[in-house]
């Protein structure tokens, strides 16, 4: 053996270096292990990245059979076998040698892989050793007959393991399972050595760490108390919950040993944030043009977790569908665990200027609401919002002056604001909140769940008319992930994201509406590929539409997007928006359009950084060819 492989490593010493070579794959027949395997080999892997010798090669393909046989008994195929074979020869030919050196430079070496599964294996009998308190076997949730797929395997462990903590035993400990094959019956008996240790209640409770938090703010956001039964899963939450304070860059917990009494010590250890944080914001889109803004936060303005935050933007620095630089400044305010644990209270004084096509508008804004959750997918807020504002709008017929030519850069007819009007309005939202996408930050992708919305906002306006009105507004949105249908897809990859949204506006006529309040559809929040609030009625000069948005008392909204990553932090997407606003109160009966597009992502660390490009099915005389939008985060 020895003499043989110094021969072909002197033939292979004259061979191709490195030598290329294509992988050729044989279905197993389980589409789920074929895309494990592929993953796994590393023939298939380092073939672009680490280029080798025939002799490593060679080295590399019997590394694999043992890889790929590991992924077979994995999934519970115990039996199974992988042949490899390059340029149809087996790896302990004795002429391989021979026939790689034999391979002329820059031609591939076909390695082909072939699996074989051969019969699933079973669980059979389950043998624990170690006492076991009552009903904690079937929280392995695992039982004799199921497929004795290594994972479930392992996962029944670790179940048990949590259950046993979770219910007071604290010291708790599972070991891996020790399996018995039995080939003949094609079953895999278990043993599971199991140690519980005593059962503990939580003793003092210590914090570590705080230099200007006050340590009374965390003693209100505990939900973990001295006396209680030790719970894994209920010290967890409570850790979790400290971290979502925003405070805190790491909140770890650590057990002491249990005394006399079996009473364990619990210590949270904490590492304080930054205090003063600094930000700036950027975004662009052809129609509402740029914006670029800057944020300053105090996360903890007196101890207890209080943040101020102070922003100022600079928007509609151009675009299509506005007329005139505009700002949005804001300070606001944010007290935590108001009046009681998972509630807040947020006070803001907000001044904004926009110069639209549809209207431009200078309002000064005072809010205050209250927001709680209510679980850990349900929440709620309550508030009230005094509004000052100046709104121009044009005028019913709004004709160009005669004899001029009064169009803009993008061809709409310019009217002069001839409806100056001061509104002062007092509003009452109500809001109700459900996501269960399971994420940190909403810029993070979403790649599961819902998201709902649920609004109702009384509205009393003291202006020139008065009235009372109600807005009501509703938002459905559903991130569904391909990998639950194609076992092959990894998951996260490929996902299908739909929204749905209505709007209403009762108790009043349109005109009546305040126009800044009024429904609008077009643009990245809601019709892609239109010009921002162009989707709708419009005002017309001499009979003709003039392409500036009146807005209206309805609004539908139907978004579908594919979004599909590509390696690590690139991506595409495909979408189709539909919506359409309506001055009568029948659903439909408005104004409908549709916009379809691509765009590329890239993700980072905090949201994906997006870029659309969306075209209009419908292009009339005052629509632009196409829409471009820059941000940061998902369109939904």
């Amino acid at each position: 053996m020895v003499i043989a492989w110094a021969a072909m490593a002197a033939q292979l010493a004259h061979a191709a270096n490195p030598q290329p070579y294509k992988v050729n794959w044989s279905p197993s027949g389980d589409k789920a292990i074929d895309s494990t395997m592929k993953v796994t080999s590393q023939l298939e892997t380092l073939r672009k990245t680490a280029p080798t010798d025939p002799f490593g090669l060679i080295a590399r393909a019997r590394g694999d059979i043992t890889r790929l046989q590991t992924v077979l008994q994995s999934f519970g195929y115990y039996d199974g076998a992988v042949v490899i074979t390059i340029n149809g020869m087996g790896l302990d030919s004795a002429g391989l040698g021979e026939t790689l050196a034999a391979v002329p430079k820059g031609t591939d070496a076909q390695v082909k892989i072939d699996p074989t599964l051969g019969p699933l294996f079973h669980v059979g009998r389950i043998d624990i050793e170690g006492k076991l308190p009552a009903g904690m076997r079937q929280k392995m949730k695992l039982a004799p007959g199921a497929p004795a797929v290594a994972a479930d395997v392992l996962a029944a462990g670790g179940n048990l393991q949590t259950a046993l903590q979770n219910a007071g035993y604290a010291f708790a400990t599972v070991a891996k399972p020790v399996a018995y094959e039995i080939p003949a019956q094609h079953i895999l008996n278990l043993k599971f050595r199991v140690t519980t240790g005593p059962r503990v209640t939580i003793g003092k409770i210590e914090l570590e760490g705080l230099q200007e938090v006050h340590e009374t703010l965390l003693r209100r956001q505990l939900a973990v108390h001295t006396g209680e039964l030790y719970d894994a899963a209920a010290i967890e939450k409570a850790r979790e919950d400290l971290l979502s304070l925003g405070l805190f860059t790491t909140v770890s917990v650590h057990l002491g040993a249990a005394d006399q009494q079996e009473r364990v010590p619990l210590t949270f250890a904490v590492r304080e944030a930054k205090r003063y944080l600094v930000g700036v914001s950027a975004a662009y889109s052809s129609d509402l043009g740029g914006s670029l803004g800057i944020n300053w936060t105090d996360r903890n303005v007196f101890g207890n977790g209080q943040q101020l935050t102070a922003t100022a933007t600079a928007i509609n620095l151009g675009g299509s569908a506005s007329t005139g630089l505009g700002y949005d400044a804001q300070l606001a305010y944010t007290i935590p665990d108001f009046r009681r644990r998972d509630q807040s209270l947020r006070l803001s004084v907000q001044a904004l200027r926009q110069e639209l096509q549809a209207y431009a508008e200078t309002g000064q804004i005072l809010s205050a609401a209250v927001y709680r959750k209510l679980s850990s997918v349900w929440s709620a807020s309550a508030g009230i919002s005094y509004e000052h504002e100046v709104v121009g709008q044009p005028g019913a017929s709004c004709p160009p002056p005669p004899g001029t030519h009064n169009t803009s850069k993008s061809g709409l007819l310019v009217c002069s604001f001839s409806q100056i009007r001061t509104y002062e309005l007092l509003l009452l939202p109500v809001t109700a909140y459900y996501d269960s996408t399971d994420l940190a930050s909403p810029l993070e992708d979403p790649t599961h769940g819902f998201r709902i919305s649920l609004s109702l906002t009384p509205t009393f306006s003291y202006s020139h008319s008065g009235s009372v009105f109600l807005v009501s507004q509703a938002s459905l949105i559903h991130y569904f992930d391909v990998h639950k249908l194609l076992a092959g897809d990894p998951p996260g990859r490929t996902v299908i994201a739909g929204k749905l949204m209505v709007g209403v506006a009762g108790g009043v006529v349109w005109y009546n509406l305040p126009p800044d309040e009024r429904f609008y559809a077009g643009g990245s929040g809601t019709v892609r590929g239109y010009r921002y609030q162009s989707v709708g009625p419009q005002f017309t000069a001499n009979g003709i539409p003039t392409g500036i948005p009146e807005g209206g008392t309805t609004i539908q909204v139907a978004d579908l997007e594919l979004r599909q990553r590509v390696g690590t932090n690139f991506g595409f997407v495909v979408f189709v928006d539909g919506g359409g606003v309506s001055q009568s109160a029948r659903p439909l009966s408005g104004v409908f359009r549709v916009g379809v597009g691509t765009g590329v992502r890239y993700y980072t660390s905090i949201g994906p950084i997006r870029f659309d490009i969306a075209l209009p099915t419908k292009r009339l005389a005052n629509d632009d060819r196409f829409e471009v939008y820059i941000g940061l985060g998902q369109a939904f």
